[in-house]
């Protein structure tokens, strides 16, 4: 295990490049979700970037990891899979910034999971934050209600609470995953494990995109491998505590993409609902002891 950052400022800034590069990658999969399904857009992003960070990765001639740090590669990915399954199937369907600020739930969620899977306790404070966080939701969602929605769109909201469990559960794995690897080889070994656990689906599912979709497939690959290496990096060196409020910056940017490339408007239930839940979860991040023993972290 890799000691920490003497100053958290360097590691803060890499994980708000990380946020901001993950959204841009957004963008690319909203439009092939759109164009090919969320199962191919993930697929064939995971199996171009294997091959992107698999060409840096043994280039550099590694250690192979050990049997314990395998078997934690292949477990993250797991749940990285029915994540981005879940999340780019809902994004096809939703506003980016609606999307993203619902996922806003999961580090309330990865509250309860560390009650659940590491024995916990959850005081007092940390229950109201998450009634404050449940509010934003029924704002968001009731948002959604009043205005013009399909019975689709309703599902896309479920699918983004379902990918924040996912994601809930992965918070629990990812600080000591980067602790037990360096980021190219978090890279490499994601987008393998997920590759290869949706290509068991390929016998049903799979779709060869047209010639012109390579640019976004190749750009989406590398926007989300350099993301996960800035946050594999930035959080093997800084705590949890310190990084996680890094993840609301997505909501900035999902605005501001989701206006400029999809003419998406940010509805005020949405912008209400976002701040409730953020407020939520930095009441919680405020009572994460300094000695961090979770373990959880990058995105």
């Amino acid at each position: 295990m890799r000691p920490d950052s003497p100053s958290p400022a360097i590691p803060f800034l890499i994980a708000c490049a990380g946020i901001a590069t993950y959204s841009a990658m957004d963008v690319l999969m909203k439009g092939l979700s759109i164009d090919i399904g969320a199962y191919n857009a993930v697929l064939w992003r995971t199996g171009a970037g294997t091959f992107l960070a698999g060409a840096f990765y043994l280039a550099s001639r590694p250690k192979w990891p050990g049997r314990a740090t395998l078997r934690i590669h292949a477990w993250r990915s797991l749940f990285v899979a029915g994540m981005a399954l879940c999340f780019f199937w809902a994004l096809a369907r939703l506003p980016i910034a609606e999307a993203i600020a619902l996922a806003f739930v999961a580090p309330l969620m990865a509250l309860y999971m560390a009650a659940i899977f590491l024995g916990e306790k959850i005081g007092p404070r940390s229950i109201a934050a998450s009634l404050l966080g449940l509010a934003g939701v029924v704002v968001i969602v009731a948002g959604k209600l009043g205005g013009d929605y399909d019975e689709e769109a309703l599902w896309a909201v479920g699918a983004v609470f379902l990918s924040a469990t996912f994601y809930a559960y992965n918070l629990i794995l990812a600080r000591r995953q980067a602790k037990m690897a360096e980021p190219m080889e978090i890279a490499f070994f994601q987008n393998f494990f997920v590759a290869a656990i949706l290509a068991l689906g390929a016998p049903w599912f799979l779709a060869v995109p047209a010639a012109t979709q390579a640019p976004n497939i190749m750009g989406a690959a590398l926007l989300a491998t350099t993301s996960l290496l800035l946050l594999s990096w930035a959080y093997a060196r800084a705590e949890t505590q310190i990084l996680a409020t890094t993840e609301y910056t997505g909501f900035l940017w999902a605005m501001l993409f989701g206006w400029y490339f999809y003419g998406e408007p940010v509805t005020l239930p949405t912008l209400a609902g976002a701040l409730l839940i953020v407020a939520a979860c930095l009441i919680v991040a405020r009572k994460v002891p300094h000695e961090d023993p979770i373990e959880p972290a990058a995105a």
